[in-house]
């Protein structure tokens, strides 16, 4: 290894008062004495094989040392000489740059990959595959719910069973930690195109740029040139049009539709909000469902939980309460439509808030959103041999779109073996079907009717069929953030259609040099300028010999 001498600033102070005349602007130098030596002052390095001294103040001011030391070289020699102690610091501080630069070239190597068009594809297509497959697959479900549904006996589309289902996590989709890894791995590609593309595109589109030769103006989109026309007259013009013009001496430079420019940083922008909303939600909703017998209340924490981002205490121990559930029928006796009429109730007994919800019109109560997603029958009230109304409860022996209700109306001594009785079944809130104790269909009766039926001697009236309500709470903070993200996604798609158009000028004595190039809508920014220089009024002066663009 080659010795190294290091010439301290203090040093180096001293070098310049013995060397006496040294130009003043020399204000900061760095000396390199010496093959394979390296000097330091004022925190910059130089390399090189022969004394060189480089300064600050005259832009491009370079002197030779042999030229400025040369008469005091002996002297000079003397004040940079330095103990070996020194040379091992400078050794570590070129370990601590060279592990710097190393990375600094990974981080650039890792953010040029994430930034790739066809990395970003894959990874959305991989997001949009997960995501159908979560709308496809009911999510949520317990695990026997997929042993049921997804059999390995018959797998769904021929190879899809419960273990490919929850051992890829296919029950919980947007909570899975692959959909979220992609959702990370999408947002840094997002960054990553909007710093090494998107930023610097908007710098040079903000910039001033002058063209100062007729030459330059042959390699852009358009150019022509207007024989006794002068330049603010174009300036003027442009302005009018909606350009903000710029001139500088005898050339111009004029542009409009910035934001066009702009608009692609905030679709980015916009698709990290509802990335980040998404993420959000998965990871501090809270959900919750209910099933609310009419009449009957209950407390919101009781079915939804609580966690982090959740809503308040008070909205917490807040309760619902089912005043009425009803059924709109269409002619042919199908179901149409579904309502609750729910009533909110303070902690302390007061009423809050109150709305008839119906499906696919929620009622929202301290950011807790109460949804009609199901229903059911929970009891039935008779009058048995003029009796005392009383509620039998009802029991679910079919669910789905074909549901079925019952309950059964003991006869005779309730603690017979026999256990013989009456048959009650409905399958909505209009009709209630009765069978005798040996299973024989006996008659239909309307609840509201007051017409008796007689089943094995016994008179029954019923008064009323009691619904229950299917409710889904949901307390989700990602949701306004993901509205945002939408809103200004399609604001800002819009706006990147706007046409981001140039114009460059110069004056070359009578000519008028013109120029310029649109990054959409070509054909119409051509138009739009020949117009424009249509509109240029004409100088009289003498016809010039030639345009100054080339041929």
């Amino acid at each position: 290894m080659a010795s190294a001498s290091i010439v301290s600033c203090s040093q180096f102070s001293q070098f310049r008062r013995l060397l006496g005349a040294v130009d003043e602007r020399q204000q900061v130098a760095v000396l390199r004495v010496g093959v394979g030596s390296l000097g330091v002052c004022g925190g910059r390095l130089e390399r090189g094989g022969s004394v060189v001294a480089a300064a600050k103040g005259k832009k491009g001011t370079s002197t030779s040392a042999k030229d400025l030391f040369a008469p005091t070289l002996t002297e000079a020699k003397k004040v940079v000489e330095v103990p070996v102690e020194v040379k091992k610091v400078v050794e570590v501080d070129r370990v601590e740059v060279s592990s710097d630069k190393w990375v600094q070239s990974a981080w650039r190597k890792l953010v040029r990959s994430l930034a790739s068009l066809p990395l970003a594809i894959a990874e959305l297509a991989m997001i949009a595959g997960l995501s159908a497959a979560g709308t496809v697959i009911t999510q949520g479900e317990r695990p026997a719910w997929y042993f049921e549904n997804f059999p390995d006996s018959n797998p769904v589309l021929g190879f899809l069973s419960w273990q490919w289902v929850l051992g890829l996590g296919l029950d919980h989709v947007y909570t899975s930690p692959i959909y979220l890894g992609l959702l990370v791995m999408l947002a840094g590609s997002l960054m990553a195109c909007t710093s090494t593309t998107q930023l610097p595109i908007v710098k040079v589109a903000r910039r001033w740029s002058f063209l100062t030769t007729a030459k330059a103006f042959s390699k852009l989109q358009i150019s022509d040139s207007l024989p006794r026309a002068r330049l603010s007259d174009l300036g003027t013009m442009l302005s009018g049009h909606g350009y903000q013009v710029f001139a500088r001496g005898g050339t111009l430079y004029a542009f409009k539709g910035l934001p066009g420019r702009l608009a692609p940083i905030g679709v980015h922008a916009a698709l990290l909000l509802i990335m980040a909303g998404g993420t959000l939600s998965a990871a501090c909703s809270l959900r919750g469902t209910v099933m609310v017998p009419q009449g009957l209340d209950f407390r919101i924490g009781d079915a939804l939980g609580s966690g982090f981002l959740g809503p308040a205490a008070s909205v917490l121990d807040s309760r619902v309460q089912v005043k009425k559930f009803f059924i709109d029928y269409r002619e042919n006796g199908s179901v149409g439509q579904f309502h609750s009429d729910l009533s909110v109730i303070s902690p302390e007994d007061f009423p809050i808030s109150s709305k008839t919800i119906s499906v696919n019109d929620p009622m929202r109560f301290g950011g807790v959103t109460m949804y009609q997603t199901d229903w059911g029958i929970s009891a039935v009230q008779l009058r048995v041999d003029n009796s005392e109304p009383y509620n039998l409860a009802m029991a679910a022996l079919q669910k789905g779109d074909n549901k079925l209700f019952g309950t059964f109306l003991p006869l005779g001594d309730q603690g017979s073996a026999e256990g013989k009785g009456i048959s009650i079944l409905a399958r909505d809130l209009q009709t209630v079907v009765f069978y005798d104790q040996e299973g024989n269909f006996v008659g239909v009766r309307r609840p509201g009717s007051k017409k008796a039926i007689e089943v094995d001697k016994v008179s029954i009236v019923v008064d009323d069929l009691i619904g229950s309500t299917g409710l889904e709470l949901k307390a989700d903070p990602g949701v306004p953030v993901v509205y945002a993200g939408f809103g200004g996604l399609m604001l800002t798609t819009i706006i990147s259609y706007l046409s981001h158009s140039q114009v460059w000028a110069l004056q070359d004595g009578a000519w008028l040099v013109v120029g310029g190039k649109s990054n959409r809508a070509k054909l119409d920014f051509e138009r739009e300028l020949n117009e424009l220089l249509d509109l240029v009024p004409e100088v009289k002066s003498q016809e010039p010999v030639e345009s100054p663009l080339p041929q």
